[in-house]
C-alpha cells in the first residue's frame, strides 16, 4: 500500500503544524499554499523535510492524495476544493488530524462567536492555577497538531472556529463549551444562517454519556436550535436569568452546580468585567469543576486572571475618555466582536494591511456605534470607500501617536478610543503586539 499522501492546503499556523504531525506518523507530505509563506513556516517545513511549494497549487499533484488537511480559510467553493470533492478525496481540518493522534490526553474544546478567545484564556488559567499540565492550543497561540507531535500533553484546551469544525469526523472534546451565536462569517455559509448554526453545533456530534456539554441558554438562537441535534453527552447550561443545573447568576452571585457539588461566589470578585464576561466566567468555572478542579482553586483562577494583552485591554481613562487596546483583532471580525461589547460612543481607530478585508460586515455596527473612525495605515481608500458615507468623520494618521492625539479630539467625556485595527499591522509596525505598545504608549503620553 505504500506511504499515505497528505496533502496540506495552506501554509498558516495550523497547516504547518500539521505537516510536522504528519510526516512524523509516517504519512508522505506534501504543502501547497497559493500566497507565499512566512519565513518562519518556510524554515520549519524545510528542517522536517517536507515538500512545500508557494504562489500556486499543482492540481494534478494534489488530486493524488489519500486525504486532504485544508486551512479553515479555505472556502467550499473553491476551484481546488470543488475538484478534490468531486474525486471523492476526504477533507479533513487540522484538528481533525491532532485528535487522531492525542492519545488518551483529555480536550475542552471551546467555540461560539463571541468570547471564544478569553473563555478559553481563561479555562487554561484554572487548569494551569489547579496544577494540571495543560496545553492552549488552536485558534489562540500554538497549533493543536504541532503541540501534539513537539511536546504532547495530557489535557488540550483548544479554541475551534466554526469552519475547523466543518471538516471533523471523529473529533470528540471530553467538555464542550458553546458561548453563544450570532450571524457571522454568513459568505462561507451561502449565507444561510443554518448552515453555520449546524456547524456550530457540530462540536457535540461525537460526543458520548460521560461527556460533557456547556452552553449558553441565555442566547436565543443557541435555545432554538438545540433540540434540533442529538445530544448525548451530559448538558450543563449557564444563565443569568434562569436557576439550573450548572452554572448561573442570582441577586450578584455565580453559582456553579455539577452533581452535588456546589459553589459560590460574588461577581464582584471576577477579575473579568462587563455582562459577556460573566458568561465567559460561567463557562470556565463549569469546565473546572467538571474536572474535578478544587472550588478553592477555581475561585483563585477567577480573581486572578488576567485578560490578554492587545486583547480589549483596558489602557487608561483620561478625561472621562477611556482607552481600549484591542490591537490583536487582526481581522474584521474581531472587530466586529469588540464594537459589539462597546456600550458608549466610540471612536475607533482602523487599518493597516488588508487581507481582502471586506468592510461592509461592520457597517451597521458602525453605524449604530462610531462616530468617528480615525485611520491608521499607509493605504486607506477601501475604509474611506466603505464608511466615509456613514460615519462624519474618517481621517488618516500615520503613526500611533498621531492616531491617538486625533482620536482623543474627536472624544468627549464618557467616549471610548478604540484600536481594534480589523487588518495586519505590517504597514507600520513589526507586528500587532508593537502596534498595541506604542497605542498604549501613545495613551499614557497624553
Amino acid at each position: 500500500m505504500g506511504e499515505r499522501l497528505l496533502v496540506i492546503l495552506g501554509g498558516g499556523e495550523s497547516g504547518v503544524g500539521a505537516a510536522v504531525l504528519a510526516k512524523q506518523k509516517g504519512y508522505k507530505v506534501f504543502l501547497s499554499d497559493g500566497s507565499s509563506l512566512k519565513e518562519v513556516y518556510r524554515n520549519e517545513l524545510n528542517a522536517a523535510g517536507i515538500e512545500w511549494e508557494e504562489g500556486q497549487h499543482s492540481v494534478d499533484r494534489i488530486l493524488q492524495a489519500d486525504e486532504v488537511m485544508k486551512s479553515p480559510g479555505i472556502p467550499e467553493k473553491n476551484e481546488l476544493i470543488i475538484q478534490i470533492r468531486k474525486k471523492g478525496i476526504p477533507i479533513i481540518s487540522e484538528i481533525e488530524l491532532a485528535y487522531r493522534y492525542k492519545g488518551d490526553s483529555k480536550v475542552v474544546a471551546i467555540t461560539g462567536s463571541n468570547g471564544k478567545t478569553t473563555t478559553t484564556s481563561l479555562i487554561y488559567h484554572i487548569f494551569k492555577t489547579a496544577g494540571l499540565d495543560a496545553a492552549l492550543v488552536g485558534n489562540i497561540g500554538e497549533s493543536f497538531a504541532k503541540q501534539v507531535a513537539l511536546d504532547p500533553k495530557p489535557v488540550y484546551i483548544v479554541e475551534v472556529s466554526s469552519f475547523q469544525l466543518d471538516d471533523i469526523i471523529e473529533f470528540r472534546p471530553d467538555i464542550a463549551v458553546l458561548t453563544n451565536i450570532t450571524e457571522d462569517h454568513l459568505d462561507r455559509y451561502d449565507y444561510k444562517f443554518e448552515n453555520y448554526i449546524r456547524s456550530k453545533f457540530s462540536i457535540t456530534k461525537n460526543q458520548k454519556t460521560g461527556d460533557y456539554f456547556i452552553y449558553n441558554m441565555d442566547d436565543e438562537v443557541t435555545m432554538e436550535y438545540i433540540d434540533q441535534f442529538k445530544i448525548n453527552s451530559k448538558q450543563l447550561p449557564i444563565s443569568m436569568a434562569h436557576e439550573n443545573s450548572g452554572a448561573f447568576i442570582k441577586d450578584g452571585d455565580m453559582y456553579v452546580r455539577t452533581g452535588d457539588d456546589f459553589m459560590a461566589m460574588s461577581v464582584y470578585d471576577f477579575t473579568l468585567k462587563g455582562k459577556h464576561n460573566q458568561y465567559n466566567t460561567m463557562a470556565g468555572c463549569l469546565a473546572g469543576t467538571t474536572m474535578e478542579i478544587r472550588k478553592e482553586k477555581i475561585r483563585e483562577a477567577v480573581q486572578t486572571f488576567q485578560n490578554l494583552e492587545h486583547r480589549m485591554e483596558h489602557v487608561a481613562t483620561i478625561r472621562g475618555v477611556e482607552f481600549i487596546n484591542d490591537s490583536k483583532a487582526t481581522n474584521i471580525n474581531s472587530t466586529w466582536y469588540a464594537l459589539e461589547s462597546m456600550d458608549k460612543p466610540t471612536v475607533l481607530i482602523l487599518g493597516g494591511v488588508d487581507k481582502g478585508n471586506d468592510y461592509s460586515l461592520l457597517t451597521d455596527m458602525v453605524k449604530e456605534k462610531v462616530k468617528a473612525i480615525v485611520c491608521l495605515g499607509v493605504d486607506n481608500q477601501k475604509i474611506h470607500e466603505a464608511f466615509d458615507s456613514a460615519v462624519s468623520v474618517v481621517i488618516d494618521t500615520a503613526s500611533a501617536q498621531e492616531a491617538v492625539v486625533a482620536a482623543f479630539g474627536y472624544s468627549e467625556k464618557g467616549d471610548v478610543v478604540l484600536l481594534s485595527p480589523g487588518c495586519a499591522s505590517f504597514d507600520l509596525f513589526k507586528n500587532y503586539e508593537d502596534r498595541g505598545a506604542q497605542f498604549k504608549k501613545a495613551v499614557i503620553d497624553l
